[in-house]
């Protein structure tokens, strides 16, 4: 199979398998895709799919560049880049965190395409808390203490009860 025919195959099977997805997304060029992944901690992943000539792209946005702590953060995502399947943490010229990842285009079937947004989502989901609290926690905190102040709602800030109430 020739590299151009290999790639129209990919991306053949790459918008079949969004198609029959639940999942929003868009072709906004051909062989680019974008796909908005739903989570719970992470309400959102907005993802890039891109077929080349040689290989699979996914392009994950997880989190702006952290207010804080940047050493740990990033020790904490290189840690965690040692357990995961198909895709890595990465930082952007910005700062800011991704999920990436280049396969080989053999590796866009439908059962593969399925694991590895599968893994998107729940390394960005699961992830996502504990980046907000090592890269954020001032930021949070204050959110915090002015919603408390004023009687306003803090349900959005529920994941990080614990170590807020604790001073």
């Amino acid at each position: 199979m020739t590299p151009t025919s290999q790639r129209e195959a990919a991306t053949e099977v790459l918008r079949s398998t969004l198609t029959d997805s639940d999942l929003v997304w868009k072709e906004i060029r051909p062989g680019v895709f974008t796909v908005d992944l739903p989570g719970e901690k992470k309400l959102s992943t907005p993802c890039r799919l891109d077929i080349g000539e040689h290989a699979f792209g996914v392009h994950a946005f997880v989190a702006r560049n952290p207010d804080e702590n940047h050493e740990r953060v990033y020790r904490w995502l290189l840690e965690r880049n040692l357990r995961m399947f198909g895709v890595a943490f990465a930082v952007d010229h910005a700062g800011d965190i991704y999920l990436d990842g280049r396969l080989p285009l053999s590796s866009v079937t439908r059962e593969e395409v399925d694991r590895l947004l599968g893994a998107v989502l729940t390394y960005a989901d699961e992830s996502f808390n504990t980046i907000l609290e090592l890269g954020f926690a001032t930021s949070i905190r204050k959110e915090w203490e002015w919603r408390t102040s004023r009687g306003e709602s803090t349900r959005n800030l529920d994941a990080f009860r614990g170590w807020l109430e604790r001073g």
